[in-house]
């Protein structure tokens, strides 16, 4: 081979070699500082496809695993309330076995009523105030709550629904849980009007074996009364009325005749019609008797049926919120195994192997050394053409 000046062919492959050696160690350093072995797209094009696919189910896994974990929190509170509801439905069944004893004085029972009362009561106030983040739970408000348990969108697995109905309602049963037993429900469209004689039918017995009372009371001159609270009474400070009737109002500002037995209350004078009852009177109709009735034994006796089948209803609730709960709690445990799985397979993807990379910087370390001591070799081997010179 000749000597040439212009070119330098062994100087041209040095150079080659050497910036091939430094490009490798350049990567080296950049993957061992990053900790990362694709930090571009060219590094491991279908690598980083398949990492970042991994990456986006681990994110989503994660967000999943919370919304679960709210799941559990939603279901906690609603369970706690309910808890609750069930000490009152228990205690309102003990005022009806309480009741159900004849021994019991029209006194005795008034108390049980307004007890009773004022736990119906309560349950509306746990309904109405049972909320998560804004969102009543007790109210029938919401019908049920979705999860996103999942971290693909699309079909039922990847959601977990919370029933709030049935014995979840208690609003609904707070309202059904009305006290009393029936009477005449009388609208007065002017008190000042009313006069004449009122009558009532007062009917108690088994069907086929029933007894009719009757009740009449000779109300003032029209404009003795200015309201139909006044109506009320003036029915009960009347001696026969009051010795088995009572007068009240209602919300409706409907006066309401309600017997002390326990009977069925009719307007009129014949026994279960409706009827005239004396001029300022709409006409009078029979008020259905409430769910809890402790005015006798037979109502008392009746009302803990109802309450026992209220007690089974939200019991029934309870143990399906608690199912889901623990079907939440599971999914918790499914949605951590496959997190630590899938990002482990991310990782072995897109991780570096420290060892294995220090193995490849330290050799291309070693060869940028020689490369370089070998570059300025072959750059001196042309100086020889200038003895040629001499």
């Amino acid at each position: 081979m000749g000597m040439q000046i212009n070119t330098n062919i062994a100087a041209n492959n040095t150079y080659r070699n050497l910036t091939a050696t430094q490009n490798d160690m350049s990567k080296s350093l950049e993957k061992l500082s990053s900790g990362l072995r694709i930090n571009r797209a060219s590094d491991d094009a279908a690598g980083l496809a398949i990492s970042e696919g991994l990456k986006s189910q681990v994110g989503g896994l994660t967000v999943a695993s919370r919304n679960a974990q709210d799941g559990i929190s939603v279901v906690q509170t609603a369970e706690g309330s309910l808890s609750e509801v069930t000490s009152i439905l228990q205690r309102m069944r003990d005022l009806a076995v309480q009741a159900g004893n004849d021994s019991n004085s029209d006194k005795s029972r008034s108390a049980i009523t307004t007890e009773v009362g004022q736990l119906t009561t309560e349950l509306n106030r746990i309904s109405e105030s049972t909320s998560f983040s804004g969102t009543n739970l007790l109210d029938g408000s919401k019908t049920s709550m979705s999860f996103q348990v999942g971290a693909n969108g699309g079909g039922t697995g990847s959601q977990i629904a919370v029933n709030l109905t049935g014995g979840v309602n208690v609003k609904s049963l707070a309202a059904s849980l009305t006290s009393g037993a029936a009477g005449a429900v009388i609208a007065v469209n002017t008190p000042t009007d009313v006069t004449g004689t009122v009558s009532f039918t007062v009917r108690t017995g088994p069907v086929g074996a029933t007894t009719d009372t009757g009740v009449a009371v000779t109300l003032g001159a029209a404009g003795t009364y200015k309201t139909v609270q006044e109506v009320a009474n003036a029915l009960n400070s009347d001696t026969g009325f009051k010795t088995g009737l009572t007068a009240s109002v209602d919300k409706d500002n409907k006066l309401v005749v309600t017997a002390l037995n326990g009977g069925t209350v009719n307007g009129g004078s014949t026994a279960n019609t409706a009827g005239t009852a004396g001029t300022g009177f709409a006409l009078n109709t029979a008020g259905a008797a409430g769910a809890l009735d402790f005015s006798n034994a037979i109502g008392a006796a009746a009302a803990i049926t109802v309450l026992d089948a209220k007690i089974d209803s939200v019991s029934s609730a309870r143990a399906d919120l608690g199912a889901v709960q623990n079907r939440f709690e599971s999914v918790v445990k499914t949605l951590a195994v496959s997190t630590e799985n899938l990002t482990a397979a991310g990782s072995r993807i897109r991780d570096t192997d420290m060892a294995a990379e220090m193995v490849k910087y330290t050799r291309s370390s070693i060869l940028v050394q020689a490369g370089t001591a070998m570059l300025a070799q072959a750059n001196q081997g042309n100086q020889g053409v200038l003895k040629l010179l001499q």
